[in-house]
């Protein structure tokens, strides 16, 4: 029974989609290096042809530095910003620094302003494709250089971006580890579920993250991008791609790099795992389940989602408990020492730690020598994030069976941009063929960490 213990709560740990989606990954690896794509060039879009669009409320501190980056990707012409119900200069800022900007009044939540931008800038009729970029993101200088060429597929209509933690950590010890762990879940999330979601033969991407993705527009009015009820856009979109088989998603953690600014306190960082759990939900609630290999997957990973989230959020508390009846049961005399012995001993405190805390542990380790970095004495401390995490991603299910959400936003706290070290390369809209082979991540990114399949992710 112990033994069995132990390996339920590894599993829960790593979870079942990792495993399954982590062999499709180095499955996938093998053929790309045994057959490399034959890329035609005449098929690539333009830099000139993509349409940039920003929805943004109260980011007047990072907006500027957002339209920067676009700009160094596409024309001034195509970089556009909606500002949803902003009440600061947002809009002002976001027109000095040269982008075609709008204020949206009133505020209809991220959604409601990526509709009224389309249709305002009439950006499907003017660009044959779209990027999506949040106001706290930017784009590394190759995005479109290593992104478009996924498009030579005619088949796919959407390229999901790859996130990276913006190299500019928060000075507070706090916000080094949040945006570390976080960087640590981006990693193994991209790495050992989407590389292996976005092979042609599974096609079953669970996420084009609007952070910074793109779209071909032909598709777009297909799309209930601002559908109601539902507390973000971006798993929704998602899901209506393969609900009304518009065609396949790509993604390669080599090309569409965007770097993003994530939340440097607790309280943001809660705010933000809850608001991402309760918008997959709503969205599973929303779309059903159907048949395919997506559906399948998105079936086995909520299943497995609640499992792994109750097991994981009694986790540390048992442990707690088992230590403080041995503790009792070494001070106490008599009876009461005999009693707390006896709980101490029913409790497997050893396989539960092995199961869950070795083998984070493990993770983290193998993803340090994925990204050439040193393990750290912080990292002891991930596990304890993936209770936490557990228990948001519990919250936000018995949210999302209740009241739905208007879509309405609140941004975390920003940092201000740390300024480039040098101007990047202007776009050439020429071709450069794919990478086969993922890279490891950036040695000047923060440390990288485990997909918890407790908290939908990026």
């Amino acid at each position: 029974m112990t033994a069995g213990l132990a390996l339920l709560v590894a599993v829960c740990t790593v979870g079942v989609s990792t495993l399954v989606w982590g062999v499709a990954a180095v499955c996938r690896l093998l053929r790309e290096r045994r057959e490399p794509g034959l890329l035609t060039p005449s098929m690539y879009y333009r830099a000139d042809e993509v349409a940039i669009l920003i929805a943004a409320h109260d980011e007047e501190l990072v907006i500027a530095d957002a339209v920067a980056a676009a700009r160094r990707l596409v024309p001034a012409r195509n970089v556009f910003v909606v500002s949803d119900g902003s009440n600061d200069a947002t809009v002002e800022v976001a027109r000095a620094a040269g982008a075609t900007a709008w204020d949206l009044f009133p505020n209809r939540g991220k959604a409601g302003a990526i509709r009224a931008g389309l249709q305002q800038f009439r950006i499907a009729e003017r660009f044959p494709l779209l990027m999506l970029l949040d106001a706290d993101s930017r784009p590394r200088p190759d995005y479109l250089r290593t992104g478009l060429p996924l498009f030579t597929d005619d088949g796919v209509v959407a390229v999901a971006g790859r996130a990276t933690t913006a190299a500019d950590a928060p000075a507070t010890r706090m916000g080094a580890f949040l945006t570390a762990y976080r960087e640590r879940t981006y990693v193994c999330t991209q790495y050992l579920h989407k590389f292996g979601q976005a092979a042609r033969a599974t096609d079953a991407v669970a996420i084009v993250p609007g952070f910074a993705s793109l779209y071909r527009t032909d598709i777009l009015d297909r799309v209930d991008i601002d559908a109601p009820g539902l507390s973000i856009e971006d798993f929704n979109m998602t899901f209506e791609v393969h609900a009304k088989r518009l065609g396949r998603i790509a993604f390669h953690p080599e090309c569409a790099i965007a770097e993003t600014q994530d939340p440097a306190v607790l309280r943001d960082y809660s705010a933000q795992v809850r608001r991402w759990s309760l918008g997959f939900w709503q969205t599973v609630r929303r779309h059903g389940l159907r048949r395919g290999v997506f559906w399948a997957s998105v079936g086995v990973f909520a299943v497995e989602t609640v499992v792994s989230s109750v097991v994981l959020a009694a986790v540390l508390p048992v442990i707690a408990f088992d230590a403080l009846a041995a503790l009792a049961a070494a001070m106490l005399p008599g009876a009461a020492g005999a009693g707390a012995a006896a709980v101490a001993a029913v409790i497997p405190s050893g396989a539960l730690a092995g199961g869950f805390v070795l083998v984070d542990l493990t993770m983290t380790g193998f993803v340090c020598v994925l990204a050439r970095e040193r393990p750290r004495p912080s990292m002891l401390l991930y596990p304890a994030m993936r209770v936490w995490d557990a228990v948001l991603c519990l919250r936000a299910l018995v949210t999302a069976l209740g009241r739905p959400s208007d879509g309405r936003w609140r941004s975390p706290d920003r940092r201000a941009p740390v300024a480039d070290a040098a101007p990047a390369p202007p776009p050439s809209g020429g071709p450069v063929p794919s990478p086969a082979v993922p890279a490891a991540p950036s040695p000047s990114a923060p440390s990288p960490a485990l997909p918890s399949p407790a908290v939908p992710t990026r």
